[in-house]
């Protein structure tokens, strides 16, 4: 489940209808009646929050939101997209990382969720992290 309070429009979530789970966007919110319509690759949706859940950040999800990943000789590794910057410790560790935009920098010390990264690259370019 996730907190109303963490999306935004443009998040990427799991959508679960049935049993069965989607991979969507939030397409927009209704905070009145507690509600988050989701654009699957079946339709558009409104889900509660208890029927949305995270996806965990991981080197498949940075490389399909379109960065790029420079593996460092110490083992670390460095994703890009333009200007903005993600170092892990060793690829697939996003456990604690450090993540740079300009004079913006930040640490990570606990693992958190692709909708959380969209959100931080947002609040540091003001610009929308989608899918490549």
């Amino acid at each position: 489940m996730i907190k109303l309070s963490e999306l935004q429009p443009g998040d990427i979530v799991m959508a679960e209808y049935e049993g069965q789970q989607w991979e969507g966007i939030v397409k927009e919110l209704n905070r009145e009646d507690k509600e988050v319509c989701v654009e699957t690759s079946v339709q558009e949706f409104w889900f509660t929050p208890d029927h949305l859940y995270p996806i965990p950040l991981s080197d498949e999800q940075m490389l399909k939101l379109g960065f790029t990943r420079h593996d460092n000789p110490d083992g670390s590794v460095k994703y890009m997209k333009d200007s903005f910057r993600v170092l892990t410790p060793q690829k697939g560790n996003f456990n604690q990382f450090e993540i740079w935009w300009r004079e913006d920098h930040r640490y990570l010390h606990h693992p958190i969720h692709v909708h959380e990264l969209q959100n931080h690259y947002y609040q540091m370019t003001k610009v929308e992290l989608n899918p490549a």
